[in-house]
């Protein structure tokens, strides 16, 4: 595929530097008043030792992921897990409460109000995270990386501080299946790759988002399927989901822009220079055709939301997203093959 390189990273001038100093100061204070929204049920964070990689997570109704997703991150060498539960109602509060290494908070205040989650893992990671690799991700992204089959997180973040590098930025992959969308099964535990286990290879293009710098990443299955004639409000593909965590650091946007400016330039996307990875991105497993009804009468997701009901509409629709150009997921040297991920060099 052609790489989606952006422009390079341009800092920005004093006075926006400083009114992005402000933002990140508000940011700052959002998420420390948000702490009085969480309850804690069950509170692992006295555990916590230094070096320790973190997890943190905001979800609602994830008990069918929560195994694979909780194995997954286990193995990669997640020590602890921090984990929001939204009003979930399908038990993922319970199972998550039994499992020895997630401390758990719960809320029933507005995802949408709260930067769709944000400023409650904005609080935790000021709280616990200050020092630590915390990885920020969704129930429905599973981080892979080059030769991540034998290298866990510690390696690789022991990669990154060798070369100096504070974090590692990663393509939003999307699965999806061959037949119409609910149609599959799906057993908790089971990997999703088994049942999602086709991607589109691009187009991809990427630029560069005034004032903060932040990649903007767009194309690829979604865009294919559901915005080909509004491409532009397509999904945003670009995170920074792993970060040497500092208690000043604020994301802005889910992980897709955060503050300081600078450290948006640690990802430039596929075919970049930096190292990164790719979040397989699960959303499409059996239960999106009864969920889509529920979000979209929810309106918590996205900025305007009554702008996305044709999307829930055409999920709920049970479309086939597969065609004669996607590619099967073979593994991290496929991708790192495909452009979607940089190699990596291991000691």
């Amino acid at each position: 595929m052609e790489p989606a390189r952006a422009a390079a990273f341009s800092p920005p001038g004093w006075r926006q530097g400083y009114r992005l100093r402000l933002k990140r100061r508000r940011l700052l204070w959002r998420s420390l008043r948000s702490r009085h929204q969480l309850r804690s049920v069950v509170d692992r964070t006295g555990l916590i030792k230094p070096g320790d990689i973190l997890g943190f997570v905001v979800l609602r109704n994830e008990s069918a992921r929560l195994p694979y997703f909780l194995q997954h991150y286990r193995a990669l060498g997640v020590s602890q897990f921090l984990v929001v539960d939204n009003g979930s109602t399908d038990g993922s509060g319970a199972f998550l409460a039994g499992q020895l290494d997630v401390s758990l908070w719960q809320t029933e205040a507005s995802y949408r109000a709260a930067r769709f989650g944000l400023d409650w893992s904005s609080w935790l990671q000021m709280r616990y995270g200050h020092g630590h690799w915390c990885l920020t991700v969704d129930a429905d992204e599973l981080l892979i990386y080059d030769g991540f089959e034998h290298h866990d997180l510690p390696d690789l973040t022991a990669v990154l501080e060798d070369q100096a590098i504070p974090g590692f930025g990663a393509l939003m992959l999307d699965l999806y299946p061959k037949g119409p969308l609910g149609t599959q099964s799906y057993v908790p535990g089971q990997d999703p790759c088994e049942v999602l286990p086709w991607f589109d290879t691009g187009p991809y293009r990427a630029s560069r988002q005034a004032p903060l710098g932040n990649l903007w990443l767009q194309g690829g299955a979604r865009e294919r399927v559901f915005f080909a004639d509004a491409a532009q409000r397509s999904p945003t593909l670009n995170k920074i989901p792993l970060m040497k965590w500092n208690r000043r650091y604020a994301y802005a946007n889910s992980t897709h822009s955060i503050l300081p400016p600078a450290l948006n330039g640690l990802y430039e996307g596929p075919g970049g220079a930096q190292p990164a990875g790719v979040l397989l991105h699960t959303k499409f497993l059996p239960e999106i055709v009864s969920k889509s009804a529920t979000e979209k009468q929810r309106q918590e997701h996205f900025h305007t939301p009554q702008d996305f009901d044709h999307y829930y509409d055409a999920l709920a629709a049970a479309p086939v997203l597969w065609d004669e150009s996607s590619h099967e997921y073979k593994g991290s040297g496929q991708l790192c093959t495909l452009g979607l991920m940089s190699n990596l060099t291991w000691d």
